[in-house]
């Protein structure tokens, strides 16, 4: 029988030990913190808040792999009424249309954009700058990158057309994405998986293959290797609680620099105590620029779209994510350009930055997929269906 260990029991981590358990091989999952989930955890009491805005696209192969295995459980539909109050800044004034420049951009027909050219340069050739620009701050939600507009185009267009889509991809799991951490974490435990958190790993184990998910910074130092870097997002995180007002937005845009909020309230009122509800904002951070200079930008779409926040809020709490928000690929670059999976001598990585195609959290799943299929010699595609 294989023996597999894996390091981080976040997302990528719980992927590699659910699939290894499935596949016959004898897993340890040794995770540093005292609960399992990583980024993907839930906070507990009475702001039920993520790590930043969350969402789970259904246009990915983990939404088809959580299905098989029933771990995604119930969703938080979004009302009708709520998915129109969706609101954009551009130019200063609350919109409920963007340019129609823009949309030019998002177009089926629209022209595949390069990998080696900046989306600004390209998509401002296809629809004019000011489309262009707005296209590049909006695609920002799936993102958390102060510049989109100088990643590679083709990266940051397929990020664009998944945000864009309708019907929209992004769905919420009722109560956080800790149900879904839960609902995994008892597959594994029902496979045999051993979890034992609290454990921090120093050294590699040599006796069996070793699947790192971890992010790359820890993966970097655990390794030893100054090679496993690659570029992402530094954002200004701010998460209110607001008492209940009618005719607040459900989530409002910056098209004018890139910016997000979210009320993940109306879609799942179990995040906030009755009378309440739960706004969560990522703004893109510059490296010269703070996390306050990101909060004040927050607080000027609250005022926009959220009347009278300030004497409503009851619970506040600010943050900053800083390589924390998944692999970026600037022009010239593609997702096989990151750090390889395989990384000699029975290791392979797995996590949000590394050599896998996909969508923020696809990633992890992806990679977690392709290190377990080398580390037992089989192919990715028969462990996505076993």
């Amino acid at each position: 029988m294989h023996r597999i260990t894996v390091i981080g029991g976040g997302l990528a981590g719980l992927t590699a030990a659910i699939s290894a358990a499935e596949a016959g091989a004898k897993v340890t999952v040794h995770e540093a913190h005292h609960t399992l989930g990583g980024r993907a955890r839930t906070a507990d009491g009475p702001y039920r808040t993520n790590d930043g805005p969350h969402a789970l696209y259904n246009g990915g192969p983990h939404w088809s792999w959580l299905r098989q295995r029933d771990l995604i459980g119930p969703l938080a539909p979004l009302p009708p009424l709520e998915a129109a109050r969706l609101r954009l800044r551009h130019k200063g004034a609350l919109r409920r249309t963007p340019p129609f420049a823009m949309l030019k951009l998002l177009r089926h027909s629209a022209q595949q954009a390069p990998v080696d050219v900046d989306f600004l340069s390209w998509a401002t050739g296809q629809a004019g700058e000011e489309g262009a620009r707005a296209a590049a701050h909006y695609s920002a939600v799936a993102l958390f990158h102060h510049d989109p507009g100088a990643l590679s185009a083709a990266f940051v267009q397929e990020r664009l057309r998944r945000a864009t889509k309708l019907p929209p991809e992004a769905h919420y799991p009722r109560g956080g994405w800790a149900g879904v951490v839960d609902r995994m974490a008892a597959r594994a435990w029902n496979l045999g998986v051993r979890m034992e958190t609290l454990s921090r790993v120093d050294t590699l184990p040599t006796d069996t293959p070793v699947v790192v998910a971890t992010s790359l910074h820890a993966a970097r130092r655990l390794l030893g290797d100054d090679s496993l870097t690659w570029p992402s997002g530094r954002t200004a995180l701010l998460d209110l609680a607001l008492r209940t007002r009618r005719g607040d937005a459900f989530a409002v845009s910056d098209l004018d620099s890139p910016g997000w909020i979210e009320r993940f309230t109306a879609q799942d009122r179990t995040l906030a105590p009755a009378g309440e509800q739960l706004l969560q904002g990522q703004i893109p951070i510059a490296p010269h620029e703070t996390r306050a200079d990101g909060v004040a930008r927050a607080e000027q779409l609250l005022d926009l779209a959220f009347d009278g926040w300030r004497e409503r809020v009851t619970w506040r709490r600010e943050s900053v994510a800083n390589g924390r928000t998944g692999a970026v690929d600037l022009p010239g670059t593609n997702w096989r350009d990151r750090p390889a999976v395989d990384r000699g001598d029975g290791v392979y990585l797995a996590g949000d930055q590394v050599a896998a195609p996909g969508v923020l959290s696809e990633v992890s799943f992806n990679s977690a997929l392709t290190a377990v299929s080398l580390a037992l010699g089989r192919n990715a595609l028969d462990l996505k269906h076993a």
